[in-house]
């Protein structure tokens, strides 16, 4: 009985039984109880339940958002918290805080929205209300079990909401299986969901939201024609654009512009964020120079090539996200010109997911409102050209859509020229994705997915000043899996361990 209890609970059975319907569909904290008897009858009951699935991304607005670029020669932590110092070092273990993390929260996500899934059919409603909601159910369960596949592989899938007597001794599918699953959902959803919303259903699923992680996640898995079509398909639907400032693209102020496809709500005081305060004081995540010198100059060559480089001004005719993404030492920053004492861990800190600006002061922000951005119109873009360029090599639309990244607004990078080979144009391609999406939680999916983190993730890293400030090791022949965590099997004997972890 004891271990039917303890499955249940990390599979993230939390009852919906428990929310309330509220006028917002943020409202996730409940007033009032219901019981099995009472609960998934009217409308109200099934906006509750589809507000608990959506309420189980919490931890996506913040623990595994940039904590993942912490992992890779982009960042550090300034300390040892959830683990992440110990995963970037390669000593990590099946009991290290984020592992277990992330495999609790998928799950608790999973088995709300099978929960919601199992019962919205016999609640009394508007079938068409009733299709979106199932709709966003089901992208809702496709992110969870997407973040299991691309960190721990094959998973147990299962469609239906928690039994223990059921569930709590099932193997493991296979990846292949489980991402099959993955693509049906997303293709069911984007079928059945609108392209926006407004007022306070701001934030929901849509369908650009279901056909982007869709094309995300047939990249991750090299199918790379399918991703390409499905990444040209939200193309196609011109709702979305480039937003004009990328260094205010993280804000309150912008939270629902142009480029936002799908994001983690936040609101004040009940959905707050930190960023501002673990960010400005904490230093964390604190950049590594290896991620600094990968700017390139304005002239669009690096800073070994450009004429323009002068090593006594390091940071001077730079790729200009560079400043809007990260703070350095002797620049503007909060009304100030920044100093060691300001960014201690690495001699570099972060700018974006700030409300600060370079030339005014203001105080301390504990708590603000920003939205964690999951997936936005860039990423989409980047997809098409990575995939298209692996799929048939280059073509004008390869470099077209690589291009209109670099051309946003008040970035204005240089064309990358036609004429490269594929395998020139998948380095610039790569390289892209690492500066326009830094420190947005992605970069150690991509060295996973490329294969690269056996080289990237091995050796030392460096502060502002060159001095060696970390160690990364990676074993290739066992840490591009990570291990399943130990209490679940303990659990569960037939979840089978990944190769080479003990």
């Amino acid at each position: 009985m004891k271990r039917v209890r303890n499955y249940l609970l990390y599979l993230g059975t939390v009852s919906l039984l428990s929310v309330t319907a509220c006028d917002s569909w943020l409202d996730v904290d409940p007033s009032d109880k219901y019981s099995a008897d009472t609960f998934w009858k009217t409308e109200e009951h099934a906006k509750a339940g589809l507000s608990g699935c959506y309420n189980a991304l919490a931890p996506w607005r913040a623990v595994h958002f940039y904590e993942f670029d912490m992992l890779t020669a982009n960042a550090m932590p300034y300390n040892e918290a959830n683990g992440t110092q110990a995963i970037g070092k390669g000593e990590h273990l099946s009991i290290t805080p984020l592992i277990a993390l992330l495999w609790k929260n998928c799950n608790t996500g999973i088995g709300r929205t099978n929960t919601f899934l199992d019962n919205i059919s016999g609640v009394a409603m508007d079938d068409r209300l009733r299709s979106r909601m199932t709709g966003e159910a089901k992208f809702l369960r496709a992110f969870f079990y997407f973040h299991l596949t691309d960190k721990f592989g094959g998973v147990p899938l299962i469609l239906e909401k928690p039994n223990a007597e059921k569930h709590a001794s099932l193997p493991r599918d296979t990846k292949e299986a489980v991402v099959g699953q993955i693509l049906k959902d997303l293709t069911e959803a984007a079928s059945v969901l609108p392209d926006t919303y407004s007022g306070s259903d701001l934030g929901r699923a849509t369908k650009g939201a279901a056909l982007a992680l869709k094309a995300r996640v047939l990249l991750y898995n090299e199918r790379w024609s399918e991703a390409a079509e499905t990444a040209k398909a939200v193309m196609d639907m011109n709702v979305y654009s480039l937003f004009n400032d990328y260094r205010y693209f993280f804000s309150e102020a912008n939270k629902h512009n142009s480029e936002v496809i799908f994001n983690v709500e936040s609101s004040l005081p009940d959905f707050q964020t930190t960023y501002d305060q673990d960010i400005f004081r904490l230093n964390r995540p604190a950049p590594l120079k290896e991620l600094v010198d990968k700017y390139g100059m304005i002239d669009g060559k690096s800073i070994r090539e450009s004429p323009l480089y002068d090593p006594q001004k390091p940071y001077e005719n730079r790729d200009p996200r560079l400043h809007f993404t990260i703070t350095v030492i002797g620049y503007p920053y909060n009304g100030k010109l920044i100093t060691k004492q300001d960014v201690m861990t690495t001699g570099f800190g972060t700018k974006k997911y700030t409300s600060y600006t370079d030339n005014e002061t203001i105080p301390l922000v504990e708590r603000s409102a920003f939205n964690a951005i999951l997936i936005r119109y860039a990423e989409v873009l980047l997809t098409y050209a990575e995939a298209r360029n692996e799929d048939s090599g280059p073509d004008p639309s390869v470099y077209d859509a690589l291009n209109q990244v670099r051309r946003r607004t008040g970035v204005s990078m240089p064309d990358i020229q036609p004429g490269l080979s594929r395998e020139q144009l998948r380095e610039a391609i790569r390289l892209e994705r690492r500066i326009e999406l830094a420190l947005e939680g992605l970069y150690y999916s991509d060295i996973l997915r490329w294969k690269t983190a056996g080289i990237e993730n091995n050796g030392a890293m460096h502060d502002a000043d060159n001095v060696e400030i970390v160690i990364r090791k990676f074993r290739a022949d066992r840490d591009y899996l990570w291990p399943i965590p130990y209490n679940q099997t303990v659990l569960n004997p037939a979840l089978v361990q990944n190769p080479n972890w003990n």
